[in-house]
């Protein structure tokens, strides 16, 4: 088993007093690079302050665009191999999301179901929620798909004005308030 990290999140079911936690364990055997890079954000405590900006319930929950502009642009450029497919998109995998083949940077998504079409996409899982599944069940999934297909935010707001843009025009977005290494 590889290391664990645990992610606490506030703003559970669009509520800023609801707060819980989920534990990540790491699987370097299922996708090596992917870990490393996972370990490398977290260890950069990248992931706080972080909303998960793209929940669609029973498919998954997407996160991973620094609130920062200036941190995120550091890592826009930093594109990663893919590593082959080895474990399913199983409800409770974490995967990186891509916008083709070797283009992982730092978006990451939870699986909510049980999603085996996305591995012949190349979507390889790098760990999994061990604990809290239940904390995650409740990321706040109103907004919906992003824009311009949906209601949600725009990724590309996102990268440009960070949680500013998230804070003013999507309030109830759950969000992680630290990550760290257990």
């Amino acid at each position: 088993a590889g290391r664990r990290i645990a992610f606490d999140v506030s703003t559970l079911d669009g509520d800023g007093g609801q707060k819980g936690s989920f534990v990540v364990e790491m699987k370097p055997e299922w996708s090596p690079l992917g870990v490393q890079r996972f370990e490398e954000l977290t260890a950069a405590s990248f992931w706080d302050g972080c909303r998960f900006f793209r929940v669609l319930p029973g498919f998954m929950a997407q996160f991973g665009i620094h609130g920062d502009p200036k941190v995120q642009g550091q890592w826009r450029g930093k594109s990663l191999k893919d590593d082959p497919v080895k474990e399913t998109n199983a409800r409770g995998t974490v995967s990186f999301a891509t916008s083709g083949a070797n283009t992982r940077t730092t978006q990451l998504f939870i699986n909510y179901g049980d999603n085996k079409f996305l591995d012949r996409s190349g979507f390889s899982p790098i760990g999994r929620v061990i604990s809290g599944m239940d904390v995650v069940d409740r990321l706040y999934g109103g907004y919906g798909e992003g824009q311009p297909k949906g209601k949600g935010p725009a990724q590309g707001k996102i990268q440009n004005m960070g949680n500013d843009y998230l804070e003013k025009d999507f309030p109830k977005l759950s969000y992680i308030t630290s990550a760290k290494f257990q």
